[in-house]
Order: structure tokens, then C-alpha cells, then sequence
């Protein structure tokens, strides 16, 4: 069942940019959701399952922060794309395989801790990912390139988190070293969480619908968890 949550996740995602076609704003709004919501689950239930399962606070807090050193280094190859901002605007160039591989490598580490973290993080992870999907999907629209290159790519992406999931489960060395592993993806949770919520402020205005849209997220991690 996880695997297809997190397939679907991307299939929605992709599937929101022909069928209803949603602007910028609403887009903003999911992603300001989603972002709360990652947020949420990261501080209320990752936090301190991870901190429960050992006494070296220290060590996971150092690995929380390699996370968060991890995430901005891929982020400078996949130009934002994590927390919904693909900054490509040009079109015809070859195919962005840093952006591929950056993309691809971040899918995979948010499926390794998922059956040791439980569902929680599942659920926060596919709601993460239908805004970027959707975003994915415009970007690759909008540069024109084939269907065919369009079609490999969103598979991919789509087939990276339940790969991590199934290493994850699987494979001794992530078994053995699961505390360690969720600290990271902590780090990067907590980078790219904090960035959806408080980048997209405009001259620092207060936004209502961003606002409420932040405190659905929260509610809904509070009252689900």
C-alpha cells in the first residue's frame, strides 16, 4: 500500500497540470499546506520518536544538521524544484541532468526511514510530493521537451521514494543505521519545509490564504498523529 500511496502522489500531481490546470496560487497554497504539514510531522512525531530510541542526542543532532547541509547542496543542482521553484526559465537547452539526478537522489532518501518512521511520515511525504510533481511536470512542459523525455523523467521520479522504502526495509546497512538515517532526513525536512513556508512572502505581507492554508496543515498533523 505504501508503494502505491507514493506513486499515485506523483501521478496526482502530474495528472492536476492537464486535467485541472490550477494557477500559481493555488499551487502556492498546496505547497504552503504541504510545507506545513511536512513541518508538523517532522517536529511533533520524527523529532522525538528519534531522540526516544537513543541517549547520543548529541550524534543525532549532528546528523540532523549534515541534512540539512545535504539538502542545500542538492538544492543548488535542482534549482529549488524540492520546495516547488524550478529557477530555469530559458528553453531548449539539453536536459537538466543535475536537476534529474539531485531530484532522483532526495526521492530516494525520503523513502529509506519510511518503515522505520511509520506512516505519519508516509503521508507527510505524498503530500509533499503532489505540488512538486505538479511543478515538475509544468517545468518540463514549458522547456519543451518530448513526451518521450517528459514521460522517463516523471516515471523515474515516481519509482525513487518506493526504491528507498524497499532498501530501506531490506537492505542491513539502512536497517542497522535507521536512527541515523531518519536524523537526516529530519535535516531535510526541516530545510526544505522552512523554506516553502517563508520564501514565498511577498514584501513580507500578511497572506490570509497562506496563512490559513498553513494552519490546516498543522491542525491536520495535530489532530491525526
Amino acid at each position: 500500500m505504501s508503494y502505491i500511496l507514493l506513486l499515485t502522489a506523483v501521478f496526482i500531481g502530474s495528472l492536476l497540470v492537464f486535467i485541472i490546470k490550477p494557477g500559481k496560487k493555488v499551487v502556492r497554497l498546496l505547497l504552503a499546506f504541504s510545507g506545513a504539514y511536512l513541518l508538523s510531522v517532522t517536529i511533533l512525531h520524527l523529532l522525538p520518536s528519534v531522540y526516544a530510541e537513543t541517549t547520543a542526542y548529541k550524534k543525532i543532532g549532528i546528523f540532523i544538521l549534515i541534512g540539512i547541509i545535504i539538502q542545500s547542496v542538492l538544492e543548488s543542482f535542482s534549482k529549488g524544484a524540492e520546495h516547488g521553484h524550478i529557477h530555469i526559465h530559458s528553453e531548449g537547452k539539453e536536459f537538466p541532468t543535475l536537476l534529474f539526478i539531485s531530484l532522483c537522489l532526495h526521492a530516494f532518501s525520503e523513502g529509506l526511514p519510511i518503515h522505520h518512521a511509520g506512516d505519519n511520515l508516509l503521508w507527510a511525504i505524498v503530500v509533499h510530493k503532489i505540488p512538486i510533481a505538479f511543478v515538475l511536470t509544468t517545468f518540463l512542459i514549458q522547456t519543451k521537451y518530448s513526451k518521450k523525455t517528459t514521460f522517463i523523467f516523471l516515471i523515474l521520479f515516481a519509482f525513487m521514494s518506493p526504491l528507498g522504502l524497499l532498501l530501506g526495509d531490506k537492505i542491513p546497512f539502512f536497517t542497522t543505521y535507521a536512527k541515523e538515517i531518519t536524523a537526516l532526513i529530519i535535516g531535510v525536512f526541516l530545510h526544505i519545509s522552512t523554506i516553502i513556508l517563508f520564501e514565498g512572502s511577498e514584501n513580507h505581507k500578511f497572506n490570509l490564504k497562506k496563512f490559513t492554508a498553513i494552519l490546516l496543515g498543522i491542525l491536520l498533523t495535530i489532530f491525526t498523529l
